[in-house]
């Protein structure tokens, strides 16, 4: 079987995923109506649980038809190291001492991550971002009325600027959908569902990805996550 990734999954890259997250501690009162729904929804992800994690393994699947991708990461959250491993290959790398193959591994790791952490960026990415709130959206999948938070990156730097993405969650704040829009275009360029939540070590991580017609499946296997002593 071939391993293949669809290339408008690889567009979806970010300058996000900072090798030491800020401090999650936050004083709502000094947030804006936007962030505190942003910061409501990382929260319910488990997002303050996310300073005693030392280090996050997980495996990133793409099923497209008969076509399967998968791609292996260890990443050590308070140093930036970084190991990636697929079948053909194994890169170990630095965040912080990159080369032109780190760059390009980088790359993939962006984009793998941020399937996996999507709402804490929602936090992790505020200066770089716009963000808007919808209290009343139709999820363009499922039909169902949940809200909308709209989070639309600078024009400036990064592998993917200017590009937006539509969170659709419901009353307990947590993700059911969302909605990948390049460029910040009006039509979208891809939507999925979130699904098959796991608790682990608490972040609260959507372990499945679907696209209409299940026509492309993304999801999470082997994951792992070391906590401080």
């Amino acid at each position: 079987m071939k391993n293949l990734i669809p290339a408008f999954i690889l567009s979806i890259l970010l300058t996000a995923c900072n090798d030491k997250p800020k401090d999650q501690t936050v004083n709502m009162a000094s947030l804006s109506p936007e962030e505190q729904v942003a910061y409501k929804i990382a929260k319910a992800s488990g997002i303050d649980n996310w300073g005693d994690v030392e280090e996050l393994d997980f495996t990133f699947n793409v099923d497209r038809g008969e076509n399967h991708m998968a791609r292996a990461w260890a990443w050590k959250t308070k140093t930036g190291d970084i190991v990636m491993k697929n079948p053909q290959d194994t890169v170990e790398y630095n965040r912080s001492q990159m080369d032109s193959l780190a760059t390009t591994t980088d790359k993939g790791f962006i984009n793998d991550s941020f399937w996996l952490l999507a709402p804490y960026h929602l936090i992790w990415d505020k200066g770089s971002t716009s963000l808007t709130v919808q209290d009343t959206a139709t999820a363009p999948m499922s039909k169902e009325t949940l809200s909308k938070i709209t989070m639309v990156y600078g024009d400036q730097g990064g592998y993917t600027p200017g590009d937006a993405y539509d969170f659709y969650y419901d009353k307990d704040f947590i993700v059911k959908e969302w909605v990948y829009r390049r460029g910040n275009a009006d039509a979208w360029s891809m939507v999925t569902s979130w699904e098959d939540y796991k608790d682990f070590s608490g972040l609260k991580i959507a372990e499945t990805h679907n696209t209409e017609g299940n026509q492309v499946k993304l999801y999470f296997t082997d994951i792992a996550v070391k906590t401080e002593d």
